[in-house]
């Protein structure tokens, strides 16, 4: 069986984080020569496995020097950007904020501009949306764990969710609206939802359900689902977006059997349109990691099932992993 692209390309991707994670001396010397051979040589189905290694290691690389600089360290920031997460608590508001711009209040600290992800919270914050643009004024620490061992790894959390920084929202002066949310499908579906005649727990569990709107959840809720062991229904993941499009893929076989009794299982419409339906349903839940993940690995599953000119089953197991680890 010929070996082919996926395995080759998933492997480097996977050896490009362990490069970046661990940073050896010489790295950038090293993946350069390894291009330079691969081009001396027309290895040309060598070159992409080794620009997605070093793409991928380059990566890591950036985002481990962009934590926040110790010298920071309760120093205040003045930062803008849109927030990702809003998940209200009590009196307290847990915030997760795109950073597009960062400066020391105080002249002549360190630059914070290589942040770009940081976690907030916001005692008696003003009402605030997902998506909207603000400026705040914060401080700041550099991800960190709990002391306890054996414990929940908060860091490696902090890490896989691309947090650089985690702190708190200064009261004076106070945060200020830059500009309203965009365009987005998922806010009139959650106010559709609200409309509805439900009793507030059906409303909630029916928008963390359908929508990933699980910073609607109370403490209660979490704890219920904690101790059923059903939290993962709450988040956007592969169950959900692969019912989405087997029910679209079955609809539209249905409805091309219909429409063309003695050819429709050469129809390539209702794959297409089950792939649609799966992009559509990410999207409209926010395109969160895992929902990103579940899309591209039921793009390639139904490239796979269609049999046109796919990959077999191990291949696209192995180009599903590449095309996860690389986006």
């Amino acid at each position: 069986m010929p070996l082919g692209l996926a395995i080759p390309l998933a492997l480097a991707v996977l050896f490009g984080v362990a490069l970046g994670s661990q940073a050896p001396p010489g790295l950038g010397e090293g993946l350069g020569l390894a291009v330079l051979w691969a081009l001396a040589g027309r290895r040309w189905l060598w070159l992409l496995p080794l620009g997605a290694m070093a793409a991928v290691a380059v990566v890591v690389l950036l985002a481990k020097g962009a934590d926040l600089p110790a010298g920071l360290v309760r120093e205040d920031l003045a930062v803008e950007g849109r927030l990702l997460e809003v998940s209200p608590e009590a009196r307290l508001t847990r915030l997760t904020l795109a950073v597009e711009s960062c400066a020391p209040l105080v002249e002549g600290r360190l630059p914070c501009d290589a942040l770009r992800r940081v976690r907030l919270s916001a005692y008696e914050a003003p009402a605030m949306q997902p998506g909207e643009r603000w400026s705040l004024v914060v401080r700041l620490r550099p991800p960190s764990g709990l002391a306890n061992p054996d414990t929940f790894d908060y860091r490696a959390w902090l890490w896989r969710e691309g947090i650089q920084a985690a702190g708190y929202v200064r009261r004076d002066p106070p945060p200020r609206r830059l500009a309203p949310p965009g365009v987005s499908l998922r806010r009139p579906a959650l106010a559709h939802l609200d409309t509805r005649d439900l009793p507030p727990r059906h409303a909630r569990w029916l928008a963390a359900l359908t929508l990933g709107a699980s910073e609607r959840l109370t403490p209660d809720d979490w704890a219920l689902l904690n101790a059923s062991g059903t939290t993962h229904l709450m988040v956007i993941s592969g169950l959900h977006v692969g019912l989405v499009a087997t029910f679209v893929l079955l609809l539209g076989r249905g409805a091309a059997r219909l429409a063309t009794p003695g050819r429709w299982r050469l129809a390539v419409w209702p794959w297409w349109l089950a792939g649609a339906a799966a992009v559509a349903y990410a999207g409209l839940a926010g395109l969160e990691p895992p929902a990103m993940r579940a899309m591209i690995m039921t793009l390639v599953g139904l490239w796979v099932a269609s049999g046109r000119h796919a990959p077999g089953p191990w291949q696209g197991w192995w180009l599903a992993l590449a095309l996860v680890l690389l986006v």
